[in-house]
């Protein structure tokens, strides 16, 4: 007998969308001259039009941004700063059920991954950054660290509030403003959170949201008002950025593309190794940087690992993200969907074998079925390139050096996940693995204490802990903003 769950769907009338919004500047929403829409990826439904920032307005809000930082922000105290921070975090929980709602109808994931995953996440990121702010001379930083001054940031579509914390919190609780501007897909909370900067009564200037497209962002990496750079998205615009500003003295944070590889030994408890591949990958719709994209798994149990985890994916439910039964949503864009299919295409013309589970897909909006890809060798692009969307390649290896070297074997080096039962096999690999961020029977567990970031194609430097602090600091003996 088969069960089907009732639809849960959450209601949209928490949410106030409204039809135009402009930029925030200076502790206030201004109007932009030039707007584009943002869809919800679902249905296809224009929720609202968004300002497209130009040269100008990135101009206005650095200036806002190093006005707040010479006269307000950088003459506070780490506690003074820590008491907004601590403020934004509960204004943050209290609003969290708004916020997720909003997060899902602008990004197209399931309303379970924002409510239980990443809103607590962003409000953990400001309270635990909240706690740092005065604690800056003690936490072997240097003497007498000093920030940076206006610090401009570009974040991605995949977690649209989650990297706002990653890239706000650690600059405000260091004593940096801001000019910040959120993916052209998924701009909508971090407008929200401009709000709850108004509700929280930060001084004005010290946030600065300015919306747009690649130019809007590329306009903040080359404004010489601007001392530090903190970007996450793609290698290739990382690579850009990188050259912008080799020869100036702008700092840099790049968080890049990923490729991630799920290693599963033969003494892997293989039910909890499945669902742990599962949610490495296909909860998270594949949106994660370091997505466990790669399953390199030891012959020994392969079939059984192939087959479990076919069945497994045939019980993933895909459908309306705003439906709290939803595992799997609606891939972010139009533009994201092609190169998902372009990409799984060029596996099946490199002949690697492809399965999904059957899946009824609406016909308005993005979807993608849960796929995976036996049969992949090195070679295939599909084991190399990030595809951002729900799609496995497996890979098999017999030793366990040879797993090592064909983890290792893509230009990323973002993340990686060991199964083993074993505490010895788990802490060697660990050593072999060229990866920043290493999980042991488990995937895609995140703490602001922690820090990510990855080695090669896969970024510089890192965001969290007290390692994402030193990103935003300098050496004690200078002082002030360039």
């Amino acid at each position: 007998m088969t069960f089907e769950y009732a639809p849960a769907p959450e209601s949209r009338s928490i949410v106030s969308i409204k039809p135009k919004y402009g930029h925030f500047i200076n502790g206030s929403f201004v109007a932009g001259k030039k707007h584009f829409p943002t869809i919800n990826p679902a249905t296809e439904e224009i929720l609202s039009h968004i300002a497209l920032g130009g040269a100008s307005d990135v101009d206005k809000a650095v200036m806002a941004a190093q006005k707040a930082y010479t006269k307000t922000w950088s003459k506070l105290s780490g506690e003074e700063r820590g008491k907004y921070l601590y403020r934004i975090a509960r204004i943050l929980q209290e609003r969290a059920r708004e916020f997720a709602v909003l997060e899902t109808l602008d990004n197209g994931k399931p309303i379970r991954e924002t409510r239980d995953i990443d809103i607590p996440l962003v409000a953990a990121h400001f309270f635990y950054h909240a706690g740092w702010a005065d604690k800056l001379d003690y936490a072997g930083l240097g003497h007498n660290p000093k920030s940076y001054g206006v610090a401009g940031q570009i974040i991605p579509w995949n977690f649209p509030l989650l990297m706002l914390a990653w890239k706000v919190a650690p600059a405000l609780a260091t004593g940096n403003t801001v000019v910040l501007k959120p993916a052209e897909t998924t701009s909508l909370t971090a407008l929200l959170f401009a709000e709850v900067c108004q509700q929280a009564e930060l001084p004005d200037g010290v946030v600065n949201i300015v919306t747009g497209d690649g130019s809007t962002g590329s306009a903040i990496v080359n404004h010489p008002g601007i001392h530090k750079i903190a970007f996450t998205g793609s290698t290739e615009v990382g690579k850009k950025i990188a050259r912008a500003i080799a020869s100036t003295d702008k700092k840099a944070t790049l968080e890049l593309g990923g490729k991630g590889a799920n290693i599963v030994f033969d003494d892997a408890p293989v039910d909890e190794t499945v669902e742990g591949i599962v949610n490495g990958i296909f909860f998270n719709q594949g949106h994660v940087c370091c997505a466990g994209s790669r399953l390199i798994v030891q012959e020994s149990i392969a079939e059984e690992i192939i087959e479990k985890l076919k069945v497994r994916m045939a019980k993933i439910r895909v459908g309306d993200p705003l439906d709290k039964n939803t595992d799997l949503g609606a891939i972010n864009s139009k533009e994201q969907l092609i190169k998902i299919k372009e990409l799984s295409a060029i596996g099946d013309a490199e002949g690697a074998e492809r399965w999904s589970p059957q899946c009824n897909l609406s016909n308005k909006g993005f979807w993608f079925a849960p796929t995976i890809f036996t049969g992949v060798t090195q070679a295939n692009r599909i084991a190399q390139e990030e595809i951002f969307g729900p799609v496995l390649s497996v890979l098999t290896f017999r030793t366990p050096q040879e797993a090592m070297d064909k983890a290792n074997n893509t230009p990323f080096g973002l993340s990686a996940g060991i199964w083993s039962e074993k505490g010895s096999r788990i802490f060697w690999a660990s050593q072999h693995l060229k990866a920043g961020v290493i999980w042991a029977n488990t995937f895609n567990k995140f703490d602001p204490a922690s820090p990510f970031g990855g080695y090669k194609e896969s970024g510089w430097g890192r965001e969290g802990g007290k390692h994402g602090l030193a990103a935003y600091l300098k050496n004690g003996k200078e002082t002030g903003a360039k």
